[in-house]
């Protein structure tokens, strides 16, 4: 299996060049059944790695090409499949293709599909190579490539001015994140000369003291790269926005691969966080606050799609706090069931936007009614699951070893106490969304069908979102604990409180998920009465970060770019200026003493030469991030081709 490797990622990055060489002469349909067959040779190939066993007994690994050649380094294009890699790599293809079948419908009527289709395989491929990459160098490219490819998808319907701008938020907001991961970067290979994963976090191990300096400060660096790819506090105000994308995107990007990004990274260099307490307790610390903040935003919000994003975020606290407690397994254990039913939430949101003539309005929606019964019970079981529904969904189990796991954490009870508040907010606003939506007015309007393309990505999610939290039970339960066994070899076992209290906690947090259901209903018949939350301000502007950035970043920036761009212009246009003067007295000087007017027309030419330069310049700084990245570009093929010769 070692050679078949490269097309995990390989399959939807060649679709992506045919698509951007060859696009124009398919037609549509052909479009999509292209990326869609790529995407499917991606899950295959994992699937078979399934089938085989080969990744489960040990790492598989597969170096392309030397990359660079730089004195004794020499970074690879190299992939490693270990177990930790086969679980990120099945969720984002099989979650992938399954978007990419439900994009076959949902995206017909469009008339962009080339570049739609050649973004979201570019992305597949990028989040593909993040994973699969066997060296620090090669996943930041990976990284990047899923930053841009965000930016694309998330202001796809860049004509109009609201979509466009979600897209630049989020991607000068992740920004901030990568370059704190750059850095974190330069800092180890300065320390070790290598940037090999395996060879880092070994030589790490052995060389550094727990809580040494460079171990904090490299844990802290890396820690903020994971903190703007997973939007958790303070970097999580571009989620929100980005639902301005198409529904798929929102699933593919927002609910299974991206914003689990950081996640992975922090799994993935677990050892330096281990190097690093503090900075690993404050893993746990920013996952817990962000767990209310989302919970707590999403129940102010009347756009559909928008309560799911708040929820993305809570939820990927989860996640967060339970690698902060060093329960690295049931970390992954949460993502794969969030990947499942958040990803079937957004796609039955997508769904009921689509069929309602674009109403996002949760209000509206629920007056409308006019939602198949297939799209009716399967938000129901992805609702369920989302928040916990004792017994019968995947999100129970996963949600339940974390929250028991956090209890024996440094400062335990009191991360339980707020993610188990957690769990209240978050049934209390998705069923909010449920009852709103699918139990409100019934219009007589006949139900709408929906594809097949669209309907089995909706069955297999929900199915999923059933059964996929069988393979590890709670602490305590004569049952199977088969996922964190199988991962054992990759990390630790988490630490678990004493029986008698797990037995408790799990009681309580499925209480809670309980009463949140019957608070959402008592919390809808007041809304309908006239006292909604949507009128706390700031829950619905999301605890003010937006207005706070504004007010401390934003406006002081373009401020000072106001500023120097006023300066510059009176700088340079007084140069121009004086040189102009002095070029005329020169002509001046010298028309006496010349007959025909030679030197005249030559300063004439001159001065027009520096004017049109002078304009020329100008024209290309103008905030176009196309002309930019083509400079760039062009300016690094130059240096390349240059360097080689």
């Amino acid at each position: 299996m070692n050679q078949f490797l490269w097309l995990i990622p390989g399959a939807p990055l060649l679709s992506a060049l045919i698509i951007a060489l060859l696009g124009g002469l398919l037609q549509r349909r052909h479009l999509a059944i292209l990326a869609t067959c790529a995407a499917a040779i991606a899950f295959l190939v994992v699937l078979l790695t399934w089938l085989t066993g080969a990744a489960t007994s040990q790492p598989l690994q597969q170096t392309l090409y030397t990359w660079i050649a730089v004195g004794n380094w020499r970074p690879t294009i190299g992939f490693i499949l270990d177990r930790l890699a086969l679980v990120m790599v099945s969720v984002v293809s099989g979650v992938g293709l399954l978007i990419h079948i439900y994009s076959i419908t949902f995206m017909s009527e469009d008339s962009d599909q080339r570049r739609y289709y050649f973004f979201l395989n570019l992305f597949l491929a990028g989040m593909l190579i993040l994973v699969l990459a066997d060296n620090l160098l090669l996943l930041y490219l990976g990284w990047e490539l899923v930053g841009l490819c965000s930016f694309a998808l998330i202001g796809f319907w860049y004509r109009e001015p609201m979509r466009a701008s979600a897209g630049r938020k989020a991607f000068i907001t992740t920004r901030i994140g990568d370059m704190s991961l750059a850095i974190g970067i330069f800092l180890l290979y300065n320390q070790f000369n290598d940037l090999s994963l395996s060879y880092l976090l070994e030589n790490a191990t052995a060389q550094w003291e727990t809580s040494s300096q460079l171990a904090t400060l490299t844990a802290l660096l890396i820690l903020g790269g994971a903190i703007g790819k997973s939007a958790q506090l303070p970097l999580q105000v571009w989620l929100p926005d980005a639902m301005a994308g198409p529904s798929p995107v929102s699933a593919l990007i927002h609910a299974a691969t991206m914003v689990t990004a950081g996640v992975y990274l922090i799994a993935r260099t677990y050892p330096l966080f281990e190097l690093a307490p503090h900075v690993q307790w404050s893993v746990a610390a920013i996952g817990t606050l962000t767990i209310v903040y989302g919970a707590s935003a999403a129940l102010a919000q009347n756009d559909f799609k928008r309560v799911l994003a708040y929820s993305t975020i809570s939820q990927v606290g989860y996640m967060f706090l339970a690698l902060g407690c060093g329960a690295y397994a049931l970390a992954l254990f949460h993502l794969v069931t969030h990947a499942f039913f958040k990803s079937l939430l957004f796609l039955v949101a997508g769904t009921v936007i689509h069929t309602n003539g674009n109403e996002h309005n949760i209000h509206n929606l629920g007056k409308l009614g006019n939602h198949p019964p297939l799209v009716h019970w399967t938000f129901l079981i992805g609702a369920a699951s989302l928040a916990g529904f004792p017994l019968i969904t995947a999100g129970f189990y996963s949600k339940e070893a974390i929250l028991t796991a956090s209890w024996s954490a440094p400062a335990g009870p009191l991360l339980w106490t707020f993610a188990a508040f957690g769990v209240l907010l978050t049934s209390v606003y998705i069923f909010r969304v449920y009852f709103l939506v699918f139990q409100g007015s019934r219009s007589s309007a006949s139900k709408p069908s929906i594809s097949s393309s669209m309907t089995w990505p909706l069955l297999i999610l929900a199915l999923l979102s059933l059964i996929g939290g069988l393979v590890e039970f709670p602490v305590g339960w004569p049952a199977s604990h088969q996922w964190s066994a199988w991962l054992e070899d990759e990390f630790r076992l988490a630490v678990h409180p004493p029986l008698g209290i797990a037995y408790s906690l799990q009681f309580i947090t499925s209480l809670l998920s309980l009463i949140g259901i019957g608070l959402a209903l008592v919390l809808v018949r007041r809304e309908q009465a006239g006292h909604s939350l949507t009128k706390i301000i700031f829950l619905r502007t999301g605890w003010g970060f937006d207005a706070l950035y504004q007010t401390m970043l934003i406006h002081p920036y373009f401020s000072l770019a106001r500023f120097l761009k006023a300066t510059d212009a009176l700088l340079v246009e007084g140069i121009l200026h004086k040189m102009t003067q002095a070029c005329l007295s020169l002509a001046s000087a010298c028309r006496s003493s010349v007959e025909h007017g030679v030197l005249d027309k030559s300063i004439n030419g001159l001065l027009a030469g520096f004017r049109f330069g002078y304009a020329r310049l100008s024209a290309t700084q103008n905030g176009l991030l196309s002309r930019y990245a083509l400079m760039i570009s062009t300016g690094a093929v130059f240096l390349l081709s240059y360097w080689l010769w």
